[in-house]
């Protein structure tokens, strides 16, 4: 069975059962956000109506989402009964703050830090082809300090760091035609424990590096 923008009831189902879990596992505050709508012509769009729209499926719907974030489980369960298909909103600069990096640097960087056995929270796929490492709170005022302190200028690198004001789009969420949110390191109670983004940094200012001197040497 499908609901009537045409998505099956299991994924909006799914949906549901992710942001619970975020909330009652991971104690993350979670909103709902648009979703995708599948138009006319059958191409997927954003519920928000927007021909424009920069990010289909993966923003929030209401001015005042940042005071709408719970950890309760019912809460959770009463925001998406209106619409079960919205996505799945992680709000950063509470329980953690999420690395912005290429996929090509995030991988590099995942990769060294596995082999160095670095402490290391979990990492999702995002929309645009990024990974997001997740670090604690607080890195979005520090890390430009850091990454100068390491000779890398921030404007020089593809990193950014989403703090307070900003979101994650989380699995299952459909964020492009035939695509979703994905974990690249999924949330496990070994990651519960979050590393400082100081922790993280070098290596990944190293991958971003090589992939802006990659760039200029084409």
């Amino acid at each position: 069975m499908e609901d009537s923008i045409g998505v099956p009831r299991r994924f909006t189902g799914q949906l549901l059962d992710a942001a619970v879990r975020y909330a009652e596992e991971r104690h993350w505050d979670v909103v709902p956000g648009s979703w995708l709508e599948t138009g006319a012509s059958g191409v997927p769009r954003c519920s928000c109506g927007s021909a424009g729209c920069g990010a289909p499926g993966a923003h929030p719907i209401r001015p005042d989402w940042t005071a709408r974030g719970s950890v309760s489980a019912p809460a959770v369960r009463r925001m998406w009964q209106t619409h079960p298909e919205s996505s799945v909103l992680l709000p950063t600069g509470r329980t953690f703050d999420a690395v912005d990096v290429s996929e090509d640097a995030g991988c590099l960087a995942l990769a060294r830090m596995e082999r160095m056995d670095l402490p290391l929270g979990p990492v999702l796929g995002a929309p645009g082809r990024r990974l997001l490492f997740f670090v604690l709170p607080g890195a979005a005022a520090k890390v430009p300090d850091l990454l100068r302190r390491l000779g890398r200028p921030p404007e020089s690198l593809d990193l950014s760091v989403l703090g307070e004001g900003g979101w994650v789009v989380a699995p299952p969420t459909r964020t492009v035609p035939g695509g979703c949110a994905q974990w690249a390191r999924r949330p496990t109670p070994a990651n519960r424990w979050l590393p400082d983004a100081a922790e993280l940094l070098s290596q990944l200012a190293y991958a971003c590096g090589r992939e802006a001197a990659a760039a200029r040497a084409r």
